[in-house]
């Protein structure tokens, strides 16, 4: 499908982070975009100010007419009255947003990043070091951009490259045919699509299949994946074990309160490859010891692309990280609040370790709101064991995003293993007052739900209780 010879495009459920992304490209074409969402965010309302209508209740009388493509995520119910109307119309295509991103990501070069946690900072950071250097490329972000304020950054028409998050949900990353790719993690996760980690390990197999054979695989050392399956070209990285293709060393942090690493030089065996020199010391800004690791294949990829080391060094000293990734709300001499959207139990493990490697001997309270129903239940011990890692762990009620309830699971689930929190499973509504009377040093909240909502109220309440200073 020729998308630049559209005229009228609608989305089902445009504020989603990629659903947002695909809009904002489309809109970014001159193609007249609209679209439907239950909920009014802070991101809507900025489509709206781009030009994009949207509407917020379920009504087929809203619809444009004469539309010529209609884009849906599949959080939206098919029993929606828009869905089942739109559906209905003869010649009208009603796709799926990863496969809209698979036909867009086929004009050009495509750079995929993928796995279970750790896609949108690569993505992020990869599109800002490459633009910083002058190369302008077309990046679907899951995530805004704290640098640019978006999660859509266009590129260079006359040769696009696209940089997207490759989405294992669904088995949305099967409509990618990506050049080079990035595998970070296979962690257990989505278990209500492939009932175990064989359905998703083959599942990622099959996404490095569809990797064009002269490509780059760059793919985190120790997964279980089939390497018979692998471009002739791949590497391996890893944050400090030096048997990988690609690590680091010697992470210090500065008097600026910024990370210092090296990059150690890639000294592979394998008779297959020739061996590629990455010495390189270089700075990071954002907080998190994971964000390192994120920044390995960035470097790779970078290096791969032609960008000189005063350009990779100059990306990376100027990356300012992504709102909701281990981002300062506080920071003060005395405490600091700090938001991230981590929301597996490995993700929960790699925030807290960054968390107290940052602020050794201080207390930590980390608010934490579970997201789907089916996760909680799948992998409820998991989560009460990361969680255990800090002095204080506040549990939220479970934020459903495309789910139903599921009889018997609460966050109570989590708290059961828990012996850091007052046992009680704070609504929205509550969790303001309770935090502003608690004692810390370090507050961290956690979770992909609306959780960000209570961000501004927290600041507000603590600043007035705590302090500034």
């Amino acid at each position: 499908m020729e998308f630049a010879d559209l005229k009228k495009v609608y989305f089902l459920g445009v504020g989603g982070i990629g659903m947002s992304a695909i809009a904002r490209y489309f809109n970014y074409l001159g193609i007249e975009v609209s679209g439907y969402d239950k909920t009014k965010t802070a991101l809507t309302t900025q489509l709206e100010k781009e030009g994009i209508k949207i509407h917020y209740t379920e009504d087929i009388n809203l619809i444009p007419e004469k539309l010529e493509l209609v884009v849906y995520t599949p959080a939206i119910p098919k029993d929606n009255k828009e869905f089942v109307h739109l559906n209905k119309i003869e010649n009208l295509p009603v796709l799926k947003r990863a496969r809209v991103l698979g036909e867009i990501s086929k004009k050009g070069k495509c750079i995929a990043i993928s796995g279970s946690h750790g896609k949108t900072t690569i993505t992020c950071m990869l599109s800002h070091v490459l633009r910083s250097a002058g190369r302008h490329c077309f990046a679907f972000i899951g995530g805004i951009s704290i640098n640019y304020q978006t999660n859509f950054l266009a590129g260079d028409d006359k040769e696009p490259i696209f940089i997207v998050e490759a989405d294992e949900f669904d088995r949305s990353f099967h409509q990618l045919h990506p050049d080079i790719a990035v595998i970070t993690a296979i962690d257990d996760d989505h278990l209500e699509v492939y009932e175990n980690q064989d359905g998703l390990i083959k599942s990622f197999n099959k996404f490095i299949e569809n990797i064009d054979p002269s490509g780059l695989l760059i793919i985190k050392h120790g997964l279980k994946t089939d390497i018979s399956r692998y471009p002739s070209d791949f590497l391996t990285y890893h944050l400090k074990d030096d048997t990988a293709d690609l690590h680091v060393k010697n992470i210090r942090i500065d008097d600026n309160d910024n990370y210092r690493f090296d990059t150690a030089e890639l000294t592979t065996t394998r008779s297959d490859k020739e061996t590629r020199a990455l010495p390189l010391s270089l700075i990071l800004a954002i907080g998190g010891e994971h964000n390192i690791e994120n920044a390995i294949p960035v470097i790779a990829i970078a290096k791969k692309m032609g960008l000189t080391e005063k350009e990779i060094f100059d990306g990376l000293k100027s990356f300012e990280g992504i709102k909701r990734r281990f981002e300062y709300v506080i920071k003060n001499k005395k405490w600091c609040m700090i938001d991230d959207y981590a929301h597996h139990p490995e993700e929960l493990n790699a925030l807290i370790r960054s968390v107290k490697n940052r602020y050794p001997n201080k207390k930590i309270c980390l608010v934490f709101q579970p997201h789907l129903f089916s996760r909680t239940r799948d992998l409820a011990k998991q989560f009460a064991d990361a969680l255990s890692a800090v002095n204080e762990a506040v549990l939220m009620d479970i934020y459903p995003a495309r789910e139903l309830p599921i009889e018997g699971v609460t966050s109570q689930l989590i708290t059961d293993f828990l012996d850091n929190t007052d046992g009680k499973i704070y609504s929205k509504s509550e969790l303001v007052n309770a935090i502003v009377l608690k004692e810390f040093d370090v507050l961290v909240v956690a979770g992909a739900g609306d959780v960000s909502d209570l961000i501004q109220p927290l600041k507000e309440s603590l600043l007035k209780s705590k302090g500034s200073d």
